[in-house]
């Protein structure tokens, strides 16, 4: 057995954290005498100590270590742990990434220039037109997902820039939305829907540049339809009139998307 002191010498851990995971029930020392409180640690705490010096090696939480030791009965196991870190510190890292380039794209010095840009405002009449779509549930950044099938499927039938239909009036994590490519002639594939998108009167402008400002003119029209008691109704749409590539994505400074508000007649 040893002593709190020499086990910290041995296992590389500061008494002050020895002390530390004892409260927190990850590592109990095997014995601890009635009258002084001593601790005392065995071989098979070293074993566990050196588990733990191993994980903290490795930025594992405490939460972590504590769900490892419970978990883990042998090298098998470990590993499958180790695998599942691993996948997850990959998945942050795409996470961090999309943040950097969101944050980089406000820092962009175009970005006054956007904010600063005049919204014309427009109520146009918008035809009748025929659609290969694909409705789904899902994360505005998902839409890029789908533009390919739609492209596939139409092959070189295409009849103009792809429009996204939004079915929900407000901002929702999982979001109602249909993704449609202006089509030549019907389309017969399973997976894809050909169908007509009615004839609407809409409140439109138009956005010049990134995506991650399209609030700003989204905020004109809705300040122009409440100034004027303009009932819009859903769904609103997106054209993607210049949009990112199928490969490369260009600059999002020259995207070009319209927005369209469908509006009740009273």
């Amino acid at each position: 057995m040893y002593q709190i002191s020499q086990f910290s010498k041995i296992s590389g851990l500061t008494v002050k954290a020895l002390r530390y995971y004892d409260e927190q029930g990850i590592l109990k020392p095997s014995y601890r005498d009635r009258n002084t409180l001593y601790r005392y640690y065995d071989e098979n705490d070293l074993k566990k100590a050196q588990l733990i010096g191993f994980l903290r090696s490795l930025d594992f939480s405490i939460l972590e270590i504590k769900e490892v030791l419970e978990m883990v009965k042998n090298e098998v196991d470990l590993t499958s742990i180790l695998r599942e870190k691993i996948a997850n510190i990959e998945e942050n890292i795409l996470r961090e990434k999309e943040l950097i380039n969101n944050i980089s794209g406000y820092l962009s010095p175009d970005v006054t220039k956007t904010e600063n840009q005049t919204y014309k405002i427009t109520l146009e009449d918008i035809p009748t037109t025929l659609v290969a779509s694909i409705r789904f549930w899902g994360k505005y950044s998902e839409i890029g997902e789908h533009i390919p099938l739609l492209y596939k499927a139409v092959q070189g039938n295409a009849n103009g820039p792809a429009i996204n239909c939004y079915y929900d009036e407000e901002c929702v994590e999982q979001a109602d939305m249909e993704l449609c490519l202006p089509t030549k002639k019907q389309i017969a594939v399973n997976t894809i829907n050909c169908k007509y998108l009615p004839a609407v009167k809409a409140v439109c402008t138009t956005h010049y540049g990134s995506y991650e400002r399209l609030h700003i003119a989204y905020k004109a029209l809705f300040d122009y339809v409440n100034k004027h008691g303009i009932t819009v109704i859903a769904p609103f749409r997106e054209i993607y009139e210049k949009s990112p590539g199928m490969i490369f994505k260009g600059n999002p400074e020259n995207y070009v998307t319209k927005i369209l508000f469908p509006y009740k007649i009273l």
